[in-house]
């Protein structure tokens, strides 16, 4: 029998020090300058035309593969007017159309009474509010719009305005009331498992929009233009990459640099993160070379937290090409020196610039003051929100549960034999381990165990912290069991509690936190709303990375340096995860067979019915993007066979019923 093991309190002190919480950040970050230099030189080689319209094949043909491609057809928008406001000069029409079956967007369409059709139009995708289109500076760029002789439709975004997405008890207003990110990333996230992004119902929504403009007759199909602010200005950007329909477009307070961004505020929404951006060569300034030579002016302001710096450089990098285009004068850049938002003279500027390419006339783009009218006033739908208005309405998470139970039966999985391999390549993990390297720290003696501090080195500037526990007496080989936690495996009872019971019963523990865990765990404030956990994720996803596939590395790291151990029985080496944890787990245990067994403690049961949760908890540590086009975890707990043994603990990356 061994003495009751108890883990020094100076000991503790010791592990506390060794965590990293900037570790995996900075490593990130590595990968993403190399990436961006690699792709600014690219950008610089584009010396003639035919280059940079290969340059916008490459682009699109990227873009539409991030985002999953977009729906196979056009289904009838089944638009309907349900009620119209006379302004005056302008009329505002109340409307609702389907973008996809049962998805409804609800917009106001603002028709000039001075001018005549057909009118040169405005596409206006409203940027992050809860009142979505009716937010006050929008309704008056779209008043002072119509005003000046544009018919502009506004509609709201996924999860703002009538389009809530995950509404609170009321039923009026999202449970998250953060004007649109909160919804934004519920939806988000469960996109990626399917190969998707969220972006992808953004962007068709807008081209829908466009669709129904040109269906009805008033509007010169020739003299359209795309205008909005933020998240507005996100999907600005993004249409005119998407929409070659869009002759003008006009982006406020989003174009910047990944440079700037990255070590700032770094990823914000779930439709601004598109999956290999910066590892496929991409940048803010290729929204802008995709349009060109078309007329597009970036409006900017100097305090921005879209940064001024990176707004500028993206701006030189545009001015470039359009210039080899021999169109240098249709490119744009407005400054002003404020804070984020369409202010006033960000949207007179956006006057002047549509007068100017769709109106063929030049405008002092003064805006005078005017009422406007509230929300609830502008609303489409009977009841202010799509969800109570339609029973049965879609919404992206129904959307992409569908998608995935759609594509679930086709999983490559369910028809190949080479599981290992499939996993493998979805996880972006090579077939050849790079040597284990190994970093001794401290040993100490304690009643009835040996313990050793250490640090694993899986690949350059990744560090794991470790702690082996070696038991008194026994054979000279003992069994090895490697133990995670993803709260940190020297966190909770410790030696106290399961690694003490694991040591008492013979076994050699190996207690590590993989990157991203425990010690290593990405701290700090929320800025803006991302919390340090989900700006890790998302910056690794930019690159090409994500967390269990690098995790997953780190496990086989860890078997190598154990199996090396030559107090260790090789052959007898276990492997116990906890929470999200069994994630990583179940891969290394598939792609290193000679893991005698893994047990898992909680984890998710399918990335399926992760998909098909109305919310979820814990995802964001898990995600594989595009997971579900290959294989579910149910396919990996089948192909270990009798070396899978999962214990019932409640799951940490779980559905909210």
């Amino acid at each position: 029998m061994f003495a009751l093991l108890i883990l020094p309190a100076k000991v503790r002190a010791v592990e506390s020090d060794l965590g990293d919480s900037g570790m995996l950040d900075r490593y990130l970050t590595q990968i993403a300058e190399k990436q961006l230099a690699l792709r600014d030189a690219e950008s610089k080689s584009l010396q003639i035309p035919s280059d940079i319209h290969a340059r916008q094949n490459y682009i699109r043909e990227r873009l539409l593969s991030m985002i999953g491609g977009l729906p196979a057809e056009k289904t009838p928008l089944n638009a309907r007017v349900t009620g119209v406001l006379d302004g005056g000069d302008y009329t505002v029409e109340k409307v609702v159309f389907e973008s996809l079956p049962r998805y409804y967007v609800t917009a106001n369409v603002y028709v000039p009474k001075n001018a005549r059709p057909p009118f040169a139009a405005v596409l206006g995708p409203a940027g992050h509010s809860s009142a979505g289109k009716a937010a006050e500076p929008y309704q008056r760029a779209w008043i002072s719009l119509a005003k000046r002789g544009f018919l502009v439709l506004a509609w709201d975004p996924p999860g703002q305005g009538e389009r809530v997405q995950y509404p609170d008890a009321s039923g009026q207003k999202s449970r998250f009331n953060d004007g649109g990110p909160g919804d934004h990333t519920m939806a988000g996230i469960p996109c990626l498992l399917t190969g998707t992004n969220v972006a992808r119902y953004f962007i068709w929504d807008g081209m829908r929009a466009l669709d129904y403009l040109l269906a009805r007759g008033d509007v010169d199909p020739s003299r359209i233009g795309v205008a909005g602010n933020s998240g507005g200005g996100t999907m600005s950007s993004y249409l005119a990459a998407f929409e070659p329909r869009i002759a003008v477009a006009a982006p406020s307070c989003y174009l910047t640099s990944w440079q700037e961004l990255w070590p700032r505020r770094g990823p914000q929404d779930a439709e601004q993160v598109f999956v290999n951006f910066i590892a496929d060569g991409l940048n803010f300034a290729d929204f802008l070379t995709a349009f060109a030579p078309k007329p597009l002016q970036m409006a900017t302001a100097t305090k921005d937290y879209f940064p001024i710096a990176g707004a500028k450089a993206t701006f030189a990098e545009a001015k470039r090409i359009y210039t080899v285009l021999g169109a240098a004068e249709h490119v744009g850049f407005f400054e002003y020196n404020d804070t984020h938002g369409w202010s006033k003279p960000r949207r007179e500027a956006t006057y002047r610039w549509f007068s100017k390419w769709l109106l063929n006339r030049e405008d002092d783009g003064i805006e005078p003051d005017f009422a406007i009218a509230s929300p609830e006033v502008l609303h489409s739908t009977a009841t202010g929100q799509v969800l109570t208005s339609y029973p049965g309405a879609e919404t992206i998470q129904t959307l992409n549960a569908t998608l995935a139970r759609t594509m679930y039966p086709q999983r490559t999985a369910a028809h190949a034999t080479d599981l290992a391999g499939i996993v493998r390549k979805r996880l972006g993990i090579t077939e050849r381990r790079l040597p284990t390297t190994f970093d001794a720290l401290k040993n100490s003696t304690h009643a009835g165990y040996r313990m050793e501090t250490f640090n694993l080195t899986p690949e350059p500037g990744i560090v794991l912290p470790a702690t082996v526990f070696v038991p008194e007496g026994g054979p000279e080989r003992k069994p090895g069991v490697i133990y995670l936690d993803p709260a940190g495996a020297m966190t909770g009872d410790g030696i106290d509690g399961a690694i003490g019971t694991l040591v008492r019963k013979g076994n050699i523990v190996m207690a590590v936190d993989l990157r991203g865990y425990g010690r290593s765990a990405p701290r700090g404030r929320i800025v803006g709303g991302y919390s340090p956990e989900y700006s890790t994720a998302m910056r690794a996803l930019l690159v090409g990375r994500n967390l269990p596939g690098m995790q997953t590395e780190d496990i086989l790291c860890a078997f190598d340096s154990l199996s090396l151990r030559s107090d260790v029985a090789s052959e007898k080496i276990s492997l116990i995860a906890k929470n999200n944890g069994a994630v990583p787990a179940l891969f290394a245990a598939l792609l290193e067979p000679r893991f005698m067994n893994v047990t898992t403690e909680g984890g998710p049961e399918s990335y399926l019915a992760l998909c098909e949760a109305a919310t979820h908890r814990g995802l964001l540590n898990i995600v594989v993007p595009g997971v579900l086009r290959d294989f579910d975890l149910p396919d990996i707990r089948a192909a270990l066979g009798n070396r899978f043994g999962p214990s019932a603990k409640k799951s940490a990356a779980r559905p909210d019923r």
